[in-house]
């Protein structure tokens, strides 16, 4: 009998282990709700190097984008306003898909709609591939414990955009 009890007591460990390991919250490396959004570091236009990890807790809106994308250029100027307006709440990486873009195209388009964010520069499209990026511009909600909240893929109304930011709030 005490043998049973073991053997029952080891198969109810395992199981919650092996729930535990396979929670979507727990896994990294699928770009979809619900998960741990993929880790990266890209070069900004700045010229510094941003990473995830470097958030330290904060909330982040990932926006995949390029200066030859019309949605880009309409989804830009809301951008920049929930940007002012969560400042220091919510950062915002716009990731240009440098790799079907140039740095110089990146750069205009910025100075244009007035991004004070990090422009991010993706060259050899390694994160837009880990994200699986297709349209542009898509948009990553990543929570501050590192968990994707929401996805869109296409323009983004500026009512939705600003509800996806409040759901991020603490």
């Amino acid at each position: 009998m005490k043998k049973q009890w073991l053997v029952l007591a080891a198969i109810i460990v395992l199981a919650i282990v092996a729930l535990f390991q396979t929670s979507p919250a727990n896994r990294e490396e699928l770009p979809k709700k619900g998960y741990r959004a993929p880790q990266f570091a890209l070069p900004a236009l700045d010229g510094q190097t941003y990473t995830l990890k470097k958030l330290d807790g904060k909330p982040v809106v990932l926006n995949f984008w390029a200066s030859w994308c019309g949605p880009c250029r309409i989804e830009a100027p809301e951008l920049v306003r929930l940007y002012e307006k969560y400042r220091g709440k919510i950062e915002i990486y716009a990731i240009n898909v440098t790799a079907s873009d140039s740095v110089e195209g990146a750069r205009a388009f910025a100075d244009e709609y007035g991004f004070s964010f990090p422009v991010l520069l993706d060259d050899k499209g390694e994160v837009s591939q880990k994200y699986g990026i297709q349209p542009i511009p898509t948009t990553f909600f990543v929570g501050g414990d590192g968990v994707i909240v929401d996805q869109v893929i296409g323009l983004v109304d500026p009512q939705s955009m600003e509800a996806k930011f409040k759901k991020l709030l603490p």
